[in-house]
């Protein structure tokens, strides 16, 4: 009666540590291989390009089901750079970004779901002091070691925002009809990932 007492907490820890998810590995953004970009429609005839400077992040990639995965990243907006420098003081103001009382722009994942030959990933996108769900369409190249002793892989996110689900308001209207500035921001993401 003992033995058999003990045999069943031992084979139930068995089957609880084979039904358990793998852990997932840590990745950290490498910034000097990164980018952050998006581009805006401008007088309804072009699009300006920009891009953020300063940014962090971290994931936890499940490789044996991406879905587990989990993401998180942060962009420092003042360091937003559309390579004309009276234009980024306007979008580091109050009429758009508000970077002094705004710092920060974070996106925290919350799903993950095959999509194609990529992923969906949906996540609350924290921007002028407003908090939506934005969903990104995101490709993951495999690991592979790097000449410098490292795992690295790649990382592709686009999506789309309007400016006004995050308060940004700002806009001037055209004699010619139509807006100054476009209400969709498109989002290109490129990053580098080193494995911790």
């Amino acid at each position: 009666m003992k033995s058999s007492a003990i045999r069943v907490p031992m084979v139930m820890a068995s089957l609880l540590a084979l039904a358990s998810p793998a852990l997932a590995d840590s990745w950290q953004v490498d910034p000097s291989h990164s980018d952050v970009g998006f581009s805006v429609p401008h007088m309804m005839i072009s699009r300006v390009k920009g891009e953020f400077k300063e940014f962090s992040g971290k994931a936890e990639i499940d490789d044996k089901n991406l879905t587990r995965s989990q993401v998180t990243f942060e962009v420092k907006v003042a360091s937003v750079d559309t390579d004309e420098a009276k234009r980024d003081e306007h979008l580091r103001g109050g009429d758009f970004f508000d970077a002094e009382k705004y710092p920060l722009m974070v996106f925290k994942s919350t799903k993950v779901r095959r999509a194609g030959k990529g992923y969906k990933v949906t996540g609350d996108l924290t921007l002028h002091g407003v908090t939506k769900p934005v969903t990104l369409a995101v490709t993951l190249t495999k690991p592979i070691q790097t000449p410098f002793g490292t795992t690295a892989r790649g990382v592709s996110a686009t999506g789309v925002i309007k400016r006004k689900d995050f308060g940004m308001t700002w806009n001037n209207t055209l004699d010619a009809g139509g807006l100054m500035v476009g209400e969709e921001v498109e989002i290109q993401v490129e990053l580098e990932l080193v494995k911790q």
